[in-house]
């Protein structure tokens, strides 16, 4: 009995020693590798993310692809935008739902999730932002430099030498965007930049595709104008979104310019990444290029996660 005794604890001994080495290392794994939390532009919501975050889960990476207030299951819509026939008159001079919506609702939704993942031990995060969510990136690096590995910003827009987003659209290097002439109403008075996806107007329909999706599908583009919401709130354009470089500016960056965008003009994101390598020459972007249009999380959505996976692991 005694032996049997001995033996069972030093069997035990033994597989404890055996197996505590890679108990210890499995949670340690797992700390060192980012979250990635997306967050889409404007009109969009999480499922713009699905095709990449699909292969970064098979990469082994973590990703939270976050619906802003205001988008996918939380929207709100105008008067008008679901009228049979459409009542495109109503639609342009409607009041936003959205309107009273601002770049500071958006930066408090992200925190919390942000928060809640490093506090959870999920953490560290890695931010993506597409186009608007540039402005949320802005926002959160500037409030919380301390829970942020990296920023990504995907084609962004990315306020520095000016105090707001929408103060870059009258600047030379958006001349050429397609998407501003297709906005209707007056923001100043609907509070929203508002974009009529269920035109049936051939003519508008393919100056969207050729804005905002030109290398996807007419099958594609057709889905997705159908999960597009039409306001983004105006406030989040024109809210203060300028960084600081001892706070955003300490945050190590990505920027992931797209050649082919109508929408931001690779004019207008060379000029993004000049002003913020200007204001931290000590901590410039690590720039990568994608040939592709605006959205190339549908058009390029391998070449895509390859490069936020560089990212996230850097």
């Amino acid at each position: 009995m005694q032996r049997r005794t001995v033996l069972s604890t030093a069997a035990g001994a033994l597989a404890a020693a055996i197996s505590a080495p890679v108990l210890a290392a499995t949670p340690a794994r797992k700390r060192s590798k980012a979250t990635v939390v997306f967050i889409h532009g404007a009109w969009h919501g999480g499922w713009c993310w699905v095709p990449v975050t699909e292969r970064l889960a098979a990469a082994g990476f973590a990703s939270v692809a976050v619906d802003l207030p205001g988008h996918a299951v939380g929207s709100a819509f105008p008067a008008g935008y679901f009228d049979q026939p459409q009542d495109v008159a109503k639609l342009t001079t409607a009041a936003s739902p959205l309107a009273a919506l601002n770049a500071d609702s958006y930066r408090s939704h992200v925190m919390a999730i942000v928060e809640g993942l490093v506090a959870s031990g999920s953490g560290p995060v890695v931010l993506v932002g597409h186009s608007l969510g540039g402005v949320t990136l802005n926002t959160v690096g500037e409030a919380a430099p301390q829970l942020v590995r990296r920023l990504v910003y995907l084609t962004a827009l990315n306020p520095v030498a000016k105090p707001a987003a929408g103060a870059y659209f009258t600047d030379p290097s958006m001349s050429t965007s397609k998407a501003l002439p297709l906005f209707i109403g007056d923001p100043t008075k609907t509070g929203a930049i508002r974009f009529n996806h269920r035109s049936t107007d051939p003519a508008f329909r393919a100056a969207a595709k050729a804005a905002f999706y030109a290398d996807v599908t007419d099958e594609q583009f057709t889905a997705v104008a159908n999960l597009l919401t039409p306001d983004e709130p105006a406030a989040v354009f024109g809210g203060q979104a300028m960084v600081s470089a001892s706070r955003w500016g300490r945050i190590a960056r990505t920027y992931i310019r797209c050649t082919e965008d109508q929408a931001i003009p690779i004019a207008a994101q060379d000029q993004f990444i000049a002003e913020a390598d200007a204001l931290v020459p000590r901590n410039r972007y690590t720039v990568r290029t994608l040939r592709a249009s605006h959205s190339p999380f549908l058009s390029r959505p391998a070449e895509l996660a390859r490069l936020i996976e560089e990212a996230a692991s850097s």
